[in-house]
């Protein structure tokens, strides 16, 4: 296994720097492999990291005096914060002193910077934002794009099937993964023309085993590997998946205590409640890859806590021990 360097933002969430510190040092406790530069106000830092006892070789301070507030411009954060925790993590990966970049803060300020001081891989259009999403398979689907690009060309969704399917093979270990596209039929004349134009270029793809349209309802019912979509519906798709699991997991626990036959019954299936809500947790996935970068940045959730921000560093050591972006550069190129 390889040894990398994962810069985190020790600043970004709503959790930091505590969760942030604490899920860092539960990642380097596990891995030897992994080293972590910590990216934010080197004394809030270490008074966190006294906390703590690990190997000290494998933890690293870049000092960084600003913050990017998730109310800020994206545009004018980047280019006027130039000492805050995501820009100086960005800048230790385009130099090469960092092989991955996690962060839990501003979204819209991560994806700018990411755009602008990265740069994207030869060929990729634009860069995607992309989940995975449980199902009912018990594996997973890759939700590709989920937030990144809200006014998508048809041209982009070719990448985002190449991305999805790489990523799903070599890090989710899913064999000739399937892709298909969002559409409100299974159908292949239907949809808006922007899903027409999209599922005649998909299906002219190389190397990919598109399978076609897939409706909304079949998502979390596992009919495809990797999902592809413009940002705009992948992020409404992502949002209602979190709300109905937060809504459903509120429903049964009401169910549960209305009658005391319910709650004695609750009692004895408290043990598959507890694997449903773990499975459905987005803690456990970590955070979201933005694909089609020249290195990897994830992108945690704002609410992280330690377990979200190990996984996001797990998940980043998984994506470069598997050389992601070097397969997606030669699928791309050819």
């Amino acid at each position: 296994m390889k040894e990398c360097i994962i810069a985190v933002d020790a600043m970004g969430g709503d959790n930091a720097p505590y969760d942030i510190v604490k899920g860092s040092i539960n990642a380097i406790n596990k891995n030897n492999n992994i080293k972590i530069v910590l990216v934010g106000k080197e004394d809030t830092i270490n008074d966190e990291l006294k906390k703590y006892k690990y190997n000290q070789e494998q933890i690293i301070i870049e000092n960084a005096t600003e913050i990017i507030q998730t109310t800020e411009s994206p545009t004018i954060a980047i280019r006027e914060k130039k000492d805050s925790s995501i820009v100086k993590g960005l800048k230790l990966l385009k130099d090469g002193k960092a092989d991955a970049f996690v962060s839990a803060g501003s979204t819209g300020a991560l994806l700018t910077g990411a755009t602008v001081i990265i740069k994207r891989i030869k060929g990729i259009e634009r860069p995607a934002l992309a989940t995975l999403i449980p199902n009912a398979k018990d594996k997973y689907t890759f939700l590709i794009d989920a937030g990144a690009n809200m006014d998508c060309k048809p041209s982009y969704l070719p990448n985002f099937a190449k991305m999805g399917q790489i990523y799903m093979q070599d890090v989710m270990n899913v064999e000739n993964p399937k892709v298909a596209i969002v559409n409100v039929g299974e159908e292949k004349e239907k949809g808006d023309s922007f899903t027409k134009e999209a599922y005649n270029l998909l299906e002219q793809t190389k190397g990919i085993n598109f399978v076609g349209n897939i409706e909304g309802r079949e998502i979390p019912e596992g009919q495809a590997d990797v999902v592809v979509c413009d940002g705009f519906i992948g992020n409404v798709i992502l949002k209602l998946c979190e709300g109905i699991v937060k809504s459903f997991s509120n429903i049964i626990k009401r169910e549960i205590k209305s009658k005391f036959l319910y709650s004695i019954g609750g009692l004895f299936a408290k043990g598959a409640f507890k694997n449903i809500k773990k499975k459905y947790d987005y803690r456990e996935v970590g955070g979201a890859p933005f694909l089609g970068l020249k290195s990897l940045v994830v992108k945690a959730h704002g609410s992280s806590d330690d377990r979200a921000i190990e996984n996001a560093i797990n998940q980043c050591y998984k994506f470069i021990d598997a050389d992601i972006v070097e397969k997606i550069e030669k699928a791309i190129s050819e």
